[in-house]
């Protein structure tokens, strides 16, 4: 029962007590008014019968002094008195307005007669005096005749007062008993009302609110103090402090709710912001194995229950080869078919494990641990260039949450940005620096590899060979045959240039039908040999277009090596003097540049 009703309830009978014990006090007090009443009426009652029988003695005592003296003043005098009586009818009137009942007015009405009776012997007696019949008039008023009706008279009236006596006394102890009667009564409602009190301050108060709020206001201080481990206690009555029990165990757990949240949401923010640290590292990296080095050192922050192995796609091969790897996993191969992952496939997420069942993988080696595992497809530019792969822990048997599988996604998809933007980084450089026609490194390439080898050049003591051919009389080829049998001469030209310097130096289209190759290590004697090789291949190609064959194809040469020839700023300007001298000699040879004693000095 709700606290409320039990108040409203105890407030009620305490009203009710206190309403009951009113009225019987007001009660009490109406039978003492009852009794002081009764009282009163008997002190009127004895004033009245005991004017009566005053009256009847004084009008007897005038009357005998008048029968014995003849003294006119006595006369006046009891003619007086009893022209002042009231005649029977009158007190008796007057006795019942009093309240007097008709047993005591009986009583009293004869009473009054007798004294009436007592009225005509005395004026009998009065009469007789003034006839002057002295001794008839004491007779009358001194016989015993008249004594006896004076003793009945006086005898009447207090009859009649004995018996307003006893009624009093009657009216008076039944108002008495009353009005004690009601004053226990009240007082024994007064005592229920004080214990009435007592119980609903003990045991409302103290045992249902006192208490149950002490240890309630303890609990919120401590929820207050952001404490959330606190219990609420369990009150699960149906009352006032039910209700407040059960809002603070809602609010607690409304709390533990929002600290998860806030929790939830400072994990978010951090994990946001290492991802968002981990892209600009991307951003910022040139090669392939800077992304690795990144993606290994964030990927454990990011999912620091997973082990996982980087692929990336090789492309020549079509196979998929291990970039980087944390926390050493073993449920996959370090290389494996494009075919034989299931993510790569369908170009989306594949997890073997998990709400619903699917096929694993093939470079999956059945460890227990690979039924968690996850394969993220890397996608840039709408095609596949790599795979993330993900196994779960030793220690980690919770299953993926929502917001880690989110955190996945994301770090997948900045790895796959990261290495398509290499990819088209590398592309466009390619595009740049490699002429589309022959495949050669273009002239903007040269500049820097020059500078590079020249400088490892000086600090190895290490010579650096200059090799600049021309096609002899190419304009002959466009003009015979078009241009399209031209870029056929300089496209098998270039090829027979990629051949000769594969892994011992680097090859350049120069300009329009010149070529350079760049021969590091190579003194002039060794760079020497390797152009007369050059030369001999380029004049055994047989070259046909449309059908027709393109005839002989030479080429003059004009060699010169660092330091023998000449310093870095003039060593291509050396070979193409002496690329010069092999054209005006005759073409289709190779000329060395000469030393000359002031380039020997300029170089010393």
């Amino acid at each position: 029962m709700r606290i409320a009703t039990i108040t409203n309830w105890a407030y009620g009978a305490t009203l009710l007590l206190t309403a009951v014990s009113g009225a019987t006090m007001l009660m009490a007090s109406n039978a003492e008014d009852r009794e002081r009443a009764a009282v009163e009426q008997r002190v009127r009652f004895d004033q009245l019968t005991e004017g009566l029988v005053e009256d009847t003695y004084r009008l007897t005592e005038q009357a005998r002094l008048y029968a014995i003296s003849g003294d006119p003043s006595h006369l006046i005098v009891f003619q007086r008195e009893a022209a002042d009586l009231k005649s029977v009818e009158d007190s008796i009137r007057l006795m019942r307005d009093e309240g007097a009942t008709e047993t005591e007015l009986k009583a009293l009405a004869d009473g009054l007669r007798w004294a009436d009776t007592l009225r005509e012997e005395q004026d009998a007696a009065i009469q007789a005096r003034q006839a002057g019949q002295d001794q008839t008039a004491q007779k009358i008023i001194f016989g015993p005749e008249y004594e006896r009706e004076l003793e009945r008279v006086s005898h009447l009236i207090d009859q009649f007062r004995y018996m307003l006596d006893q009624r009093t006394q009657a009216a008076v102890a039944e108002a008495e008993q009353a009005s004690d009667r009601l004053r226990l009564t009240s007082e024994i409602m007064l005592g229920i009302t004080a214990l009435l009190f007592l119980f609903v301050l003990y045991f409302i108060f103290m045992r249902r609110v006192l208490r149950p709020v002490g240890r309630l206001s303890d609990v919120v201080t401590r929820l207050a103090a952001q404490d959330f481990a606190v219990e609420p206690p369990e009150y699960s009555r149906i009352d006032e402090i039910g209700d407040m029990t059960q809002a603070i165990r809602i609010f607690r757990e409304n709390a533990l709710a929002r600290q998860k949240l806030e929790i939830q949401r400072d994990a978010d923010l951090a994990m946001r912001e290492l991802l968002a640290r981990m892209t600009q590292r991307l951003q910022g990296c040139d090669a392939v194995e800077d992304v690795m080095n990144v993606v290994r050192l964030f990927a454990p922050e990011i999912a620091p229950a997973y082990a996982g192995r980087l692929y990336v796609h090789d492309e020549p091969t079509g196979m998929m080869v291990q970039g980087c790897e944390w926390r050493s996993p073993h449920g996959s191969a370090e290389r494996f078919r494009f075919s034989d992952c299931w993510a790569l496939r369908r170009g989306q997420i594949h997890r073997p494990d998990g709400l619903m069942i699917d096929v694993p993988c093939n470079h999956l080696n059945g460890d227990p641990t690979t039924q968690g595992s996850i394969c993220m497809p890397l996608i840039g530019q709408g095609e596949t260039i790599g795979l993330i792969y993900f196994e779960p822990s030793a220690d980690n048997t919770a299953p993926l949450s929502e917001s880690a599988e989110v955190y996945l996604d994301l770090l997948a998809e900045r790895v796959g940005l990261a290495l398509a933007n290499l990819r088209l980084h590398e592309a466009l450089r390619e595009m740049a620096l490699v002429d589309p026609l022959t495949g050669l490194s273009n002239r903007r390439q040269l500049d820097s590899m020059l500078k590079l080898h020249l400088e490892h050049a000086d600090l190895g003591g290490r010579p650096v060979s200059c090799l600049l051919l021309d096609v002899d009389h190419f304009k002959k080829f466009n003009d015979d045959f078009g241009h399209d049998a031209g870029d056929a001469v300089l496209r098998a030209v270039g090829g027979v240039l990629t051949h000769s310097v594969r892994g011992e130096g680097n090859a350049f289209r120069y300009g329009g039908e010149e070529f350079l190759l760049l021969m590091p290590g190579m003194g002039t004697e060794q760079a020497r040999e390797r152009a007369e090789v050059i030369r001999r291949n380029i004049s055994a190609l047989q070259l046909e277009h449309n059908g027709r064959p393109l005839g002989r194809i030479t080429a003059s040469f004009g060699l010169a090596t660092y330091p023998d020839h000449g310093g870095a700023e003039t060593l291509v300007s050396v070979a193409d003097a002496a690329l010069l001298r092999a054209k005006l000699e005759g073409r289709d040879r190779i000329v060395t540049a000469v030393v000359r004693e002031t380039d020997m000095a300029a170089v010393r």
